[in-house]
């Protein structure tokens, strides 16, 4: 899945690599079937990342995931799971590898900060899928709790996941809130159709404002919207109507309304300069601004898709490989070349 050809000899080169999810392996299959030592480490207790714990079976069978990590494997890549990469094990990893790849991914989740976000019952969905994939998987004996009426808010495939989840924990009804229509949604019509065939209540051109309770989620306070011009990124921009507000009851609230990068902390004691958008900075050949250490996926370029995320790895492990055979010079964000 992840080695581009049959494994040339080895070079006594070694790369660490941070990160399991998508970019992490596609750069460690690249790397290793050119002959170059990897050892991969992860904070989770499987290879895979997002593909295993952040996205729903449905939609992206763990077979194959873990079919692409033994193959890994079999062409001598290392894993160490259940690893948090210290600033200590950074520097380690720094001064004996000849070069380090942060892949890190876009794990922290956006929230909407509303009156009542911090009320029981209102979190991100992308922690709840989580959460619900360790115990599934066996990883944790916590299950989530039962999540009665479910609302979940935004457009992307990660409200989908959560829609998908919440049905298999057995939730009494799930509300699917978004502030566009289908049609402009990330996810595409065809699966909020599919959402609907499975029971799932839409409600399109709608917003949240407040989450109302006492000592717990109790119902949320929406807002009807409507599409005025477009916004910076070329959609319809959606704005509220005053006056519209309507109230459904809910005892779980799952926001999916974007993840962040989330650069290992470690590097902070580094100098290892960051974007304004939190994301690791890079040049044109993922090298950061500290030699000898190379990034790629959403932790660079925040959170978007698997193709994306795999090409970026790809990418980062040629420019390795071409750094570490002499062939491409070090050229830190902002220089030339």
């Amino acid at each position: 899945m992840y080695c581009r050809e049959v494994k040339k000899p080895s070079r006594g080169f070694k790369v660490s690599i941070i990160g399991a999810g998508p970019a992490g392996l596609a750069a460690a299959g690249y790397l290793a079937c050119s002959g170059i030592g990897v050892e991969v480490y992860d904070a989770m207790p499987e290879p895979g990342g997002y593909l295993v714990f952040g996205v729903y079976h449905g939609r992206l069978p763990r077979r194959s995931v873990r079919e692409g990590v033994e193959e890994l494997r079999r062409n001598g890549v290392v894993f160490h799971e259940e690893t948090h990469v210290s600033s200590k094990l950074l520097e380690e990893l720094l001064s004996d590898s000849d070069a380090v790849l942060v892949a890190t991914g876009a794990w922290r989740p956006r929230r909407l900060m509303l009156p009542g976000s911090g009320l029981p019952g209102v979190m991100a969905a992308s922690g709840y899928i989580v959460s619900f994939y360790k115990w599934r998987l066996g990883y944790s004996k916590t299950r989530p709790p039962e999540p009665g009426r479910v609302v979940v808010v935004g457009g992307g495939h990660t409200a989908i996941d959560a829609c998908m989840v919440s049905m298999d924990m057995g939730a009494e009804e799930v509300y699917l809130v978004y502030r566009r229509t289908r049609f402009e949604a990330p996810a595409g019509p065809m699966a909020f159709n599919m959402l609907e065939k499975r029971g799932v209540r839409i409600i399109e051109l709608a917003s949240p404002v407040e989450y109302i309770g006492g000592s717990r989620l109790e119902a949320v306070r929406l807002v009807r919207m409507r599409l005025a011009g477009v916004d910076e990124t070329g959609r319809p921009r959606p704005e509220p109507i005053p006056g519209s507000e309507f109230t459904i009851e809910a005892d779980t609230v799952l926001e999916a309304v974007g993840l962040k990068p989330t650069p290992p902390p470690s590097l902070t004691g580094l100098g290892v300069e960051v974007t304004r958008r939190g994301g690791i900075a890079v040049s044109r050949y993922h090298m950061t601004s500290r030699e000898p250490l190379f990034a790629a996926g959403d932790v660079v370029h925040g959170a978007s898709t698997i193709g994306k995320a795999l090409k970026s790895g790809l990418e980062a492990a040629k420019c390795i490989e071409e750094y570490l055979e002499g062939r491409l010079r070090w050229i830190p964000p902002g220089g030339s070349g």
